[in-house]
């Protein structure tokens, strides 16, 4: 049947009325209200009402209820089921047999008190074997998880303990090796650690002139082992230069990278990329040893033509070197006599790297600006070495209100006279700010704290050892957050283990995890901190909003205890 249908209605006796009908195709089977079947074919004739849709009833905005919905009849009447029985007895004129009777003979009597003391034995036995089923299964868990906790145990210790060698090996690498700064004040720690026992051995076995030798000699080995320090510090200067180097080339040749809005990396080389890696591959194979002449000739040849492309003083020297040095491979002049020369192309041909004008890339990573008029923003004057140093190159901590010496004077003025290592408070300063930049709180104080105030924070504050177990060594310190709800301050802070912070920082509430004298005696520190750090400036806004968001969560406590 089509879904559109036409009728033909007479609506008088001689005019007629087409009416246009669209048949609604139900999705279910209409139920069967009333009709025919033909038994023959079997099929279904329906009555208008089931082939209809109802007419739906208007909604008056409350739910209405029958009488049959809201009453139930019920009838109560007892019945007495029948049930009739005869039993067959013997009697004259009928034998009935008696061979498969059974005698049934009463047994004991016993009351409702015996039947329910007998139930309540029956359950206590059945109450010990389920508690002895159940304190096994207790048992078994409870030797289950003490074996793993063993086993956790043991395997923590044996972790803490590659740890520990692992970095003993790498203290002892960086001390036979060294290359950084913090190599050199490692050794020089040592060095003074070393020295003030053999002044006490000296001073405690020794008197008169035979001190007087001893001090002497001990003076003596100090000064061979500065010396073998710092021909290491020319070597390892000479390297990390050298890398320094490779490091600017390389970032200089490097194409432009951006992120797609699908998150693909879409690398692009420029004019300025290509020049740059150009550069570098010259760079990389003048430096080279051990080449062929025909070689190192072409590649002096590519070099002179690189340079030329741009008429300075320096192009022109680089060319008479060039020059110089493809003369002397025709006269086949030893290479161990070259290497002045050789030398000589190679800064000359960084120096001509450096120039913007020449690669312009490398503008970008230079750290003297091209522009004069920045050179006169951030500039300070240091009174030790009388030199104007940018503000990066002043260690200044946030308690200070001079720039002070800078950093190589500072550097210098530990190894002759302290000799301290601030390694150990360098690698917790850089762990706390690595797990503040893991919250995306917009946390700042932590970037104003410098490493002289952290310091002082470890030694004075906290006495170098965690607040929970009193663990002194700084290489398994952190500072976390005393109240991880508000960002990290000096006032906000605690120091502890590794272990001990990780599970500090799973606390939900202090009050109830630790005892009132302890947090009483963390406050206290916080109080020293804060008047330590309340004299600058710049942290004493911080101060002040922390201090109100302690009073805002003081007061919502007790808005909460009173309710």
């Amino acid at each position: 049947m089509p879904d559109v249908i036409t009728v033909r209605l007479q609506t008088d006796s001689d005019s007629f009325q087409e009416v246009v009908v669209k048949i609604e195709r139900l999705t279910y089977k209409k139920p069967f209200l009333g009709g025919f079947r033909n038994m023959r074919t079997g099929e279904e004739f329906h009555n208008a009402g089931s082939q209809t849709r109802c007419e739906k009833r208007p909604d008056k905005g409350i739910e209405l209820f029958c009488r049959e919905t809201q009453t139930i009849w019920s009838k109560n009447k007892p019945q007495q089921t029948r049930n009739t029985t005869s039993t067959q007895m013997t009697k004259i004129g009928l034998y009935v047999s008696n061979m498969t009777d059974k005698l049934i003979s009463p047994g004991k009597y016993f009351t409702a008190e015996e039947y329910h003391r007998r139930r309540l034995e029956a359950v206590i036995v059945l109450q010990k074997y389920f508690r002895r089923w159940h304190a096994k299964n207790v048992v078994q868990n409870l030797r289950e998880q003490k074996r793993l906790r063993l086993a956790w145990e043991a395997e923590e210790e044996l972790r803490k303990k590659r740890e520990k060698e692992e970095q003993l090996r790498r203290e002892y690498e960086r001390k036979l090796n060294p290359k950084t700064k913090e190599d050199f004040e490692l050794l020089y720690h040592d060095l003074e650690l070393w020295i003030q026992e053999e002044i006490e051995r000296i001073n405690g076995t020794l008197t008169g002139a035979e001190r007087k030798a001893a001090l002497c000699e001990l003076l003596e080995r100090e000064a061979q082992l500065i010396a073998c320090f710092e021909r290491h510090k020319l070597n390892a200067n000479e390297q990390n230069q050298q890398k320094a180097i490779l490091h600017l080339l390389d970032k200089c040749a490097q194409p432009k990278r951006w992120m797609a809005f699908d998150g693909k990396i879409t690398e692009m080389d420029t004019r300025d990329t290509l020049r740059a890696r150009e550069l570098l591959e010259i760079y990389h194979s003048i430096s080279m040893k051990d080449i062929p002449k025909d070689e190192r000739r072409d590649v002096l040849l590519t070099l002179r033509c690189t340079v030329k492309e741009h008429e300075c003083k320096l192009t022109q020297e680089i060319v008479e070197l060039v020059d110089r040095e493809v003369d002397l491979l025709s006269r086949d002049v030893k290479e161990c006599n070259l290497e002045g020369l050789r030398k000589r192309i190679c800064t000359l041909f960084l120096q001509f790297i450096k120039i913007p004008k020449c690669n312009p890339r490398v503008a970008e990573l230079l750290k003297v600006p091209q522009d004069p008029l920045k050179l006169y923003k951030n500039i300070y004057f240091c009174h030790s070495c009388e030199n104007y140093l940018p503000s990066t190159e002043f260690l200044i901590p946030a308690n200070s209100h001079t720039i002070g010496r800078c950093r190589l004077c500072y550097k210098l003025d530990n190894e002759a006279r302290r000799r301290d290592s601030f390694f150990k408070y360098r690698l917790i300063l850089e762990n706390l700010r690595k797990s503040e930049a893991d919250y995306e709180d917009d946390t700042k104080i932590v970037s104003f704290v410098q490493l002289p105030d952290l310091q002082y924070m470890i030694e004075n504050i906290w006495n170098c050892q965690s607040a929970l177990s009193a663990w002194s060594e700084l290489y398994d310190l952190v500072m976390v957050r005393w109240d991880k709800r508000y960002e990290w301050s000096p006032w906000n802070t605690i120091l502890l283990t590794k272990e001990e912070a990780d599970a500090h920082l799973k606390l939900c509430n202090l009050e109830k995890a630790y005892e009132a004298a302890f947090i009483y005696r963390i406050q206290q520190k916080h109080i020293w901190a804060k008047n330590y750090f309340a004299r600058i400036p710049a942290i004493s806004s911080f101060l002040h909003r922390s201090d109100n968001q302690a009073n805002a969560s003081s007061y919502k406590k007790h808005d909460s205890s009173m309710k």
